[in-house]
């Protein structure tokens, strides 16, 4: 177990694991980009923009130079989504306590070098991957862990000792939140990616009032073609079943309040995207994840459906009941 930790990102996933490990009586500090809100947030003790209506411990720390933030911490967590994390680590690499693990509990893939999370850091960091990297996810809505509900996520290392490590750093005691562990790092990056594209389709099909049946079916099939991608990649395919899988993509897509879906559910009702982006306080992962499942799709030869026609409404301005009506008539098959 880990008793020292930096976690990088201030936003409600930072947050609320900060305020995990202090109340199971580990050291963790905060460090965010922006001095003027994480002192804000030290002041308050309540993150008011990501995390609002939760007082944080007294114990949580908050460091807003990148030297201190890190130094003297057995394990980093980086929790920068993901389009942001290569600017904030070309900042802070040189800084990075040689030889310190690093989690990651971002869900993205890079724009452009269609990278991963911890494939980003590896790159940056110039560290082994094998040992050194580890990612966090599953179904982990931050309101609900602040609450302190039943909730479990899986610890992916390709070093299993690590992976196990984290596990018991993060569990809790008491019981009501549960970590398992993972070697299939490219399955769980992927998963956790590609769940908030789906995540917006959601909220479109509730925008729109197509019913249980419709999103039933969006999800089967959406969980389908995360699963042939995943596989083309290099995933196993028993991840897509599991926690960061399926345990993720339906909290996502159920939970009132996941940004995806709810970014979905604005387009469904008639807002434009760029309105529904604008009334999100968050990052919404799943709009630049899009682009990029696309082209990792076109990379690898795998028919994705469902992602292309969440393209097409976003970035082409196909009409949604269009892109709908559409899916629905496709050519028809076996399962």
């Amino acid at each position: 177990m880990f008793k020292n930790i930096a976690i990088i990102g201030d936003g409600g996933m930072g947050t609320v694991l900060g305020m995990l490990l202090v109340n199971k009586g580990i050291a963790a500090r905060i460090w965010g980009y922006d001095r003027r809100q994480l002192e804000q947030i030290a002041k308050n003790r309540e993150n008011k923009k990501f995390l609002p209506g939760y007082k944080l411990p007294e114990g949580l720390q908050f460091e807003h130079d990148d030297k201190r933030a890190m130094s003297g911490a057995a394990l980093i967590v980086s929790a920068v989504p993901c389009q942001f994390m290569r600017q904030i680590w070309n900042r802070l690499k040189e800084h990075v306590p040689e030889g310190v693990p690093i989690v990651s509990v971002a869900k993205g893939i890079e724009n452009d070098t269609l990278l991963r999370p911890t494939e980003i850091l590896a790159e940056i960091l110039q560290c082994d991957q094998d040992n050194r990297l580890a990612v966090l996810s599953g179904p982990t809505i931050a309101d609900e862990l602040a609450r302190k509900l039943p909730a479990t996520a899986c610890s992916a290392s390709r070093d299993e000792s690590l992976a196990s490590k984290i596990q018991h750093t993060f569990s809790d005691k008491t019981g009501w939140f549960r970590v398992y562990t993972n070697t299939d790092v490219v399955g769980v990056e992927l998963a956790g990616a590609m769940k908030n594209v789906i995540a917006i389709a959601a909220g479109i099909i509730d925008g729109t009032e197509a019913g249980d049946n419709a999103k039933a079916a969006l999800l089967t099939r959406g969980l389908a073609e995360i699963k042939r991608l995943g596989i083309a990649m290099g995933a196993r395919p028993q991840t897509f079943s599991g926690l960061t899988g399926l345990g993720d993509l339906v909290t996502t897509c159920i939970s009132p309040t996941g940004r995806n879906r709810s970014f979905g559910e604005r387009i469904g009702k008639g807002q434009t995207v760029e309105h529904a982006r604008d009334a999100t306080e968050s990052v919404v992962e799943g709009i630049t994840t899009c682009e990029s499942v696309i082209a990792l799709a076109e990379r690898y030869g795998v028919e994705m459906p469902i992602t292309q026609a969440v393209y097409e409404v976003l970035f082409e301005n196909k009409p949604v009941r269009t892109a709908i009506a559409d899916l629905m008539k496709r050519r028809l098959k076996a399962e």
